[in-house]
């Protein structure tokens, strides 16, 4: 056995993509939706003809739609909404990377980055005025499902959504 560091230890094997960092558990969810796109219209049937941005943002939107409307999975194929935006996602970078994408976005706004720095300014002046700790805070479905489990009034929400009892006032 030899002294000294393995070559691939060095700056140039630790300066490569760590593939790695990218979790298993979306990988296997993109490959579901992938599986199912291979049996329906053929394995990289993507490869072989151009594929037009639009469909694959469209198909995006619906999925991620269903599911931030609580939807986790296809009714008919079960594979998960969230695999289904990563496909769509992976097949339009895929298609960039190939050279096979048709890019049928929208034109182009001059500068996005200028509209969401100014979003951002007027976010703050809202934050200085209605401050976090003051809000309501955000209702969720964690939330809801909880109050609805308790089934009683005398619990509520805080900004974070935390739960706490209201003691009872003894008048009644």
């Amino acid at each position: 056995m030899s002294e000294g560091n393995n070559p691939k230890d060095t700056a140039a094997g630790a300066s490569r993509v760590d593939i790695s960092l990218f979790p298993t558990t979306a990988a296997v969810y993109g490959a579901l939706a992938m599986t199912e796109g291979h049996l329906k219209y053929g394995g990289y049937n993507f490869r072989v003809a151009d594929i037009r941005a639009s469909v694959y943002l469209s198909a995006f939107e619906r999925h991620f739609t269903k599911w931030i409307n609580g939807e986790e999975q296809d009714a008919k194929t079960r594979v998960p909404h969230l695999g289904s935006c990563l496909a769509c996602i992976a097949l339009l970078i895929d298609a960039t990377e190939a050279g096979t994408l048709i890019d049928d976005r929208p034109p182009a706004i001059k500068d996005i980055s200028e509209l969401f720095d100014w979003a951002q300014g007027i976010t703050e002046h809202l934050h200085e005025i209605y401050p976090i700790e003051n809000s309501p805070g955000r209702y969720t479905e964690e939330a809801k499902r909880e109050k609805k489990t308790i089934g009683s009034s005398d619990f509520v929400y805080d900004s974070s959504c935390r739960r706490s009892f209201i003691p009872d006032s003894g008048g009644g």
